[in-house]
């Protein structure tokens, strides 16, 4: 009997070094993932580009097949979310996000492209303050998620993978990146879930240019690491094949 691990995530789990790819693709983490318990297991992967744990929630509840056909099937819930949530903002997420909805469209394109210029400097010169989402909406929104998967199956064996570091023009900061990470383990370690931490995954790839060119997305050493790691945290949660 075939069984179902449902991984919520962002683009990470389907970019690679170069372009998003199709979900299925053998090399993304979260198939690796899936073929290290062979053929017993399928991968139900639901992510967007710039998903939030907000925005996963919105889908988890808004989604009449994710709620209604995929959430119910789910055997496991992998989180692959904050690694959006715990980037550097210049503006509020919700100026950001009301962008694609300016008309006419040429208003539109100039205004998300003096968005892309002065965002990077501006978060320079604030030193990267804001957050696109804050942590305690974050952690209100993995946990939501969560219930919500329990509600179908109260055992279910859960992993989060914890946001990674990053080396990325677009975002040049950090500062978030380490209370996020002591955030992840917090959050994890009260909602009885596993943990993957994946820095040391992301950094040879970040410096030996192997890396997606944007300094977010992986290699596909990266993907394998994180697809291996991510099933062995799996098993250790009492997910079994």
């Amino acid at each position: 009997m075939t069984q179902h691990v449902l991984v919520v995530g962002d683009s990470l789990t389907y970019h690679g070094p170069d372009r998003p790819h199709v979900l299925t693709d053998d090399r993304l983490w979260p198939n690796i993932m899936s073929a290290d318990f062979g053929d017993e297991v399928t991968v139900d992967l639901v992510a967007r580009l710039g998903w939030t744990a907000r925005d996963a929630w919105w889908a988890v509840t808004k989604d009449p097949y994710l709620w209604g056909a995929v959430l119910p099937r789910a055997d496991a819930l992998v989180l692959a979310l904050g690694g959006m949530d715990h980037l550097p903002a210049s503006v509020p997420t919700y100026l950001r996000d009301g962008i694609p909805y300016l008309r006419p469209a040429a208003l539109r394109r100039r205004v998300r492209d003096t968005y892309r210029t002065l965002s990077p400097p501006t978060i320079r010169l604030t030193g990267g303050r804001l957050r696109q989402l804050p942590q305690e909406a974050t952690d209100h929104y993995l946990a939501r998620i969560t219930a919500a998967a329990r509600v179908f199956n109260p055992t279910i064996p859960v992993v989060l993978v914890a946001p990674g570091i990053h080396d990325s023009p677009d975002y040049p900061s950090d500062r978030h990146h380490k209370p996020a990470l002591v955030a992840a383990r917090r959050w994890a370690d009260r909602h009885e879930t596993g943990l993957v931490e994946i820095d040391d995954m992301v950094r040879p790839s970040l410096v030996d240019g192997s890396a997606n060119p944007d300094g977010i997305h992986y290699s596909w050493r990266t993907h394998r690491l994180i697809g291996d790691a991510t099933a062995a945290e799996l098993r250790v949660v009492g997910f079994k094949a």
